[in-house]
C-alpha cells in the first residue's frame, strides 16, 4: 500500500468525525459568523485534534506489538461503532435534522479562548473519537511510514475542516440554519460511516 491510500483514509476518517454536528462546531461556527477571534478558534481546536491523533496512532503501535491481537478486537468494536454511529446519524435525519439557531454578542478573546479548550478537552467524545476510533482504524496500516500517511492525512483533515468552517461559517450560515441541509449532511456522514466500518470489517 503507498502513501495516498493510507493519507486519504485518514482524512476522511477524521473528517467524517469532526464533521458531526456538536457543541465544539457550533461554537467553531459562531465565532466564524460573529468574525471574533476566529483564527485563534480555529488553531485551538485544530492543534488539539493533532495532539490526541498522534497520541492515538503512536499509542496503538506501541500497544500492539505488547498485545498483537488487539487490532482484530479493536477493528470489530470500531466497525460496530461505526455502524451504530451511522444509524444515530440516519435517525437524525429521520427526525428532520438539527439545525443550529445561532445568536450572542462577541466576548473576550481569553474567556473566547478558555470556552474553545473547555469544549474540546472537557468533551469525552474528543478521545473516543481520536485515541480510540482514529487508533483503530490506523492498526490497518502497517509499516512506520503508512502510519505517519494515515496521521497527516487525519491532522490535515482538521486543520482543513476547522479553518474552512470558521472562515466560511458567514456565507455558510444561512443555508445551515435551515433543517434539510442537516437532513442532508446527517445521511452523508451515516454513509460515510457506512463505508468506513466496511473496512475495518474487511481486515477481520
Amino acid at each position: 500500500m503507498t502513501f495516498w491510500p493510507a493519507a486519504s483514509t485518514g482524512f476522511l476518517t477524521a473528517f467524517a468525525l469532526i464533521l458531526a454536528i456538536g457543541a465544539q462546531n457550533a461554537f467553531v461556527l459562531k465565532q466564524g459568523i460573529m468574525r471574533s477571534h476566529i483564527f485563534w478558534v480555529c488553531l485551538i481546536c485544530a492543534v488539539s485534534d493533532a495532539i490526541l491523533i498522534s497520541a492515538g496512532v503512536a499509542g496503538f503501535g506501541v500497544i500492539v506489538e505488547m498485545y498483537p491481537s488487539l487490532p482484530r478486537w479493536m477493528a470489530m468494536g470500531g466497525a460496530a461503532f461505526l455502524i451504530f454511529y451511522a444509524l444515530s446519524r440516519f435517525w437524525a435525519a429521520w427526525r428532520g435534522g438539527d439545525a443550529q439557531g445561532i445568536s450572542g454578542q462577541t466576548a473576550p478573546l481569553w474567556p473566547t479562548l478558555l470556552t474553545c479548550l473547555a469544549l474540546t478537552w472537557l468533551n469525552p467524545h474528543v478521545y473516543l473519537d481520536t485515541l480510540g476510533l482514529i487508533g483503530a482504524v490506523s492498526t490497518q496500516f502497517e509499516g512506520v511510514s503508512l502510519k505517519l500517511a494515515f496521521a497527516a492525512g487525519a491532522v490535515t483533515s482538521s486543520f482543513v475542516f476547522f479553518f474552512s468552517l470558521g472562515y466560511g461559517a458567514r456565507i455558510l450560515a444561512p443555508i445551515m440554519k435551515t433543517p434539510r441541509t442537516w437532513q442532508v449532511l446527517d445521511i452523508l456522514i451515516g454513509l460515510l460511516m457506512l463505508y468506513l466500518s466496511y473496512g475495518l470489517i474487511r481486515t477481520l
